[in-house]
């Protein structure tokens, strides 16, 4: 059960604007108010409300991972809820409010297994809300494969595409798919009734195949720069289409590796802050030993050892928001980037944001942002008080 509690002497951010000297109040696991110390100071609370001083810690909202794959030795190709609930209490442990759990393509029977898996888990997790799926295929690009499964790359199917979303029981949040593929405007209004957010990823589009997908509101793209046509002078490409089009919304991954971290700072000379989300795209062994990943090593970012391919990264969302702040990003964008517009871009209400109503899905971070509180609708499942 939550409890009512009143996090004062706080540098709140709220996801649109930084607040010093402020408190955060919460009740019945719901944000009540955000004020002044000022007010903090004459307000008076009952004795059932834990009055809590921060010190100066940054309070903010929870991290939103719209991107990952596994965490903590478990991982979403596992097909079992014991593993994605697994994650569940491991990403609390690293500042995660919420998350997508994230399929990579898999032949049928197994995708439907992860799938069910997935589905099974909500509502029986103890640390961050699964908030829905992610399905990265089975409509990829063989020539822009990357690290996925080539016996899980499937051409343009309406029916299995139903098949998969029967599956998910309305619980389809969004979907990777490569533009460029024949068939894909069917598909894509077929998803678009079903309020499912496309991406476009592990593509070979062009430029202009870009904007035709754009037409079939295919307006967001995984892991930009990855997997996909690189930016030619000649030929844009998705990258090109990312950096042209404001209205395109773009992941990066961020753990430095993946994407230069100059790089992410030339996006956010092209692009509006608001369409720019960091993701983990993490793996099952991140978090843990390696004695448990005969098929991958760790050089900064998992590859594989058959071929060395890049292979997924071993962050946290908290590893990703540190890096972002030691790049130069101001901290309150790097909250953006990692709360605020992933939670926005998926069309999920009341999270995101610190304000009078929405779940109170809350970190704090002291000055050296080290976690010190994780708080998910009002219950403190990681630091006591």
């Amino acid at each position: 059960m939550s409890v009512a509690v009143c996090l004062h002497n706080a540098n709140v951010l709220t996801g649109f604007s930084v607040m010093p000297r402020c408190a955060v109040y919460i009740k019945d696991g719901k944000i009540a108010d955000v004020y002044n110390e000022e007010r903090f100071a004459v307000k008076k609370f009952d004795g059932n409300v834990k009055v809590v001083d921060v010190g100066g810690a940054y309070v903010m909202p929870g991290f939103v991972d719209t991107h990952i794959h596994g965490i903590g030795g478990c991982g979403t190709d596992d097909g079992d809820k014991k593993s994605i609930w697994h994650m569940s209490k491991v990403l609390a442990e690293y500042g995660v409010t919420s998350f997508i759990p994230t399929c990579m393509a898999a032949p049928e029977a197994q995708l439907m297994k992860n799938i069910a898996a997935i589905v099974e888990a909500m509502g029986g997790e103890s640390g961050a809300k699964i908030l829905g799926l992610h399905l990265e295929g089975p409509f990829l690009s063989p020539e822009r494969i990357g690290a996925q499964a080539a016996d899980g790359i499937s051409a343009v199917n309406l029916a299995y595409m139903k098949r998969l979303y029967k599956a998910a029981k309305g619980k389809l949040i969004n979907m990777t798919v490569a533009p460029e593929l024949k068939g894909m405007r069917e598909l894509a209004l077929y998803c678009v009734g079903k309020d499912i957010v496309l991406q476009a990823g592990h593509t070979n589009a062009t430029y202009d195949q870009m904007m035709e997908g754009m037409q079939a509101n295919i307006m967001h793209i995984t892991h930009l720069f990855n997997a996909m046509r690189p930016l030619h002078h000649r030929e844009p490409g998705v990258v090109g289409a990312a950096l042209i089009q404001s209205e395109l919304s773009c992941e990066i991954i961020g753990d430095g590796v993946h994407v230069n971290p100059n790089l992410v700072k030339l996006l956010l000379k092209c692009k509006p802050l608001s369409q720019i989300v960091m993701v983990t795209d993490a793996l099952y062994p991140a978090k843990t030993d390696l004695s448990m990943t005969p098929d991958l090593y760790l050089d900064k970012c998992f590859y594989r050892k058959s071929d060395n391919v890049m292979n997924g990264s071993a962050i946290s969302m908290l590893d990703g928001f540190r890096n972002l702040v030691a790049w130069g990003i101001p901290i309150d964008k790097a909250v953006r980037m990692t709360s605020t517009n992933p939670a926005q871009i998926m069309r999920q209400k009341n999270i995101g944001l610190l304000v009078p109503g929405n779940d109170a899905d809350i970190i704090v971070l002291d000055k050296d942002l080290e976690l010190v509180y994780t708080i998910i609708k009002g219950n403190f499942v990681k630091g006591e008080i």
